[in-house]
């Protein structure tokens, strides 16, 4: 049990990284995705293959797994663009709303019993957000493109929870990095003609060495991490302590960029919220599960 926690607060810590980053590599969001992915799904073929536990689908299982890889590029690409356009901070804080998305399109999308308590408990976070939102007019750009990029995550973790009924989880996650890939790989003309400002898409030496540790540190080592601490620890507790991510992400961030001078009253006070928010939840849940 103690190696399962270890485990998992690891992969946590190694997710708060993520942000850091998208701030290191210099090359445009959509590029920085569309390698991600690409290194990703190599790496992971190689895992499944090399182990034997590669498995074959029919070709209607496959489509769908790959079609299902649309919403995490998306989210990723809004992530990274929200922190390219702000910072490390205000990209992970707007990530903290995704617990209120899910809660509003839960029902609609996977059929899930409205809980006003989860919604009133949201709304703690919209708060420490909108908090956040007044604290530099220059951000708020990047702290849409956050908002739109959690509700499209909370929309990707409600079609999984479907999709890891009926296939396995490994291979979930390899057709969906093979989804991000194609699809990510066809709006890049798209979005380089559409673009205002010049887009550098292709990495320096020192960019394909952070990707290749965000694909495997920080996407496939995760993973397997998590996959690890689920064979004793319940996935109610996995999902909530993966709340103290953008915590982690902000101590990095103030660490190696700091971030800490850029931020005001009005910032920490939001983040408060938000934190308060999130151990309320954790200890009406315990509560309700005992």
């Amino acid at each position: 049990m103690k190696k399962s926690f270890l485990l998992l607060h690891i992969a946590v810590v190694l997710a708060g990284f993520t942000g850091i980053f998208g701030k290191l590599i210099s090359i445009n969001e959509i590029g920085l995705v569309w390698f991600r992915a690409l290194f990703s799904m190599i790496l992971l073929y190689l895992i499944l293959k090399g182990s034997r536990k590669f498995q074959t689908y029919d070709r209607e299982s496959k489509w769908l797994l790959i079609a299902s890889g649309l919403l995490p590029g998306l989210h990723w690409l809004l992530f990274y663009a929200s922190i390219k356009y702000s910072n490390i901070s205000i990209g992970v804080i707007c990530f903290c709303t995704t617990g209120f998305f899910s809660a509003l399109l839960g029902p609609l999308v996977a059929g899930k019993r409205f809980s006003s308590r989860e919604v009133l408990l949201s709304l703690l976070t919209v708060i420490g957000v909108g908090l956040i939102f007044h604290f530099d007019t220059s951000y708020r750009l990047g702290i849409t493109l956050g908002l739109i990029s959690s509700m499209i995550g909370s929309l990707y973790m409600l079609t999984n929870e479907k999709l890891i009924r009926r296939y396995d989880a490994a291979m979930i996650n390899y057709y969906q990095m093979t989804g991000i890939t194609l699809s990510i790989g066809l709006l890049i003309p798209v979005y380089v003609y559409a673009s205002p400002v010049a887009i550098k898409l292709m990495p320096t030496g020192a960019d394909i060495g952070y990707l290749l540790i965000l694909a495997s540190f920080c996407t496939i080592a995760i993973y397997v991490m998590v996959a690890e601490s689920l064979r004793r620890i319940s996935a109610f507790t996995v999902s909530l302590s993966f709340n103290l991510e953008p915590v982690y992400s902000i101590l990095l961030a103030v660490l190696f960029f700091h971030e800490g001078r850029q931020l005001n009253l009005a910032f920490y006070a939001g983040l408060l919220i938000i934190i308060t928010s999130v151990l309320l939840q954790m200890l009406l849940s315990i509560k309700t599960s005992k």
